[in-house]
């Protein structure tokens, strides 16, 4: 089983589109049974509450479904995971210094980084839409969205280079 994590400050508003948004993608390309999608949050404000208001409208209107419970990432989860996305640098950051090795701070990746015209102008972050209206919400959305196929396609191809690799070993035996 693949396993992502999407981490954001608080784990109630990018994070838990992001794990949404993954989640059905992954389900119109087959691969919702092959891969586990959790978020968290850098830090535990928000810990044990739901996704804010503004985040679940923007998910219901785009249609994603979402049931959450904000949580913080502990240092000990890197091993649960293939892949921890982060919404933007400052998240990217922190998570690295919490690896405790060089494999650990290799699974950190920006998801912006996955969307090539994000990449192409070095714009990698996701804005934080909680001080803001709704629009905000919407514009966060359609990031996440962008960067999801880029995201997916490389899951995807590890996925089943995992995959041609079992079955190249099970031929040589």
């Amino acid at each position: 089983m693949y396993r992502i994590c999407f981490v954001c400050t608080g784990n109630i508003c990018r994070s838990p589109m992001a794990e949404a948004v993954c989640r059905q993608h992954l389900a119109r390309r087959g691969l919702a049974e092959r891969v586990v999608v959790d978020s968290a949050g850098t830090g535990s404000w928000h810990a044990g509450e739901g996704a804010d208001p503004r985040a679940e409208a923007a998910l219901v209107a785009a249609g994603y479904e979402l049931q959450h419970i904000a949580r913080q990432f502990r240092r000990g989860w890197f091993d649960r995971y293939d892949l921890v996305i982060a919404l933007d640098r400052g998240h990217e950051r922190s998570l690295r210094r919490l690896a405790t090795s060089p494999g650990q701070a290799a699974r950190v990746r920006l998801l912006r980084a996955y969307d090539l015209d994000a990449a192409a102008d070095g714009d990698l972050d996701v804005p934080d839409p909680y001080y803001g209206g709704d629009t905000g919400f919407a514009a966060c959305l359609k990031l996440i969205e962008d960067a999801m196929p880029g995201l997916l396609d490389e899951v995807q191809g590890d996925i089943e280079g995992s995959a041609g690799n079992a079955e190249s070993m099970r031929e040589t035996r």
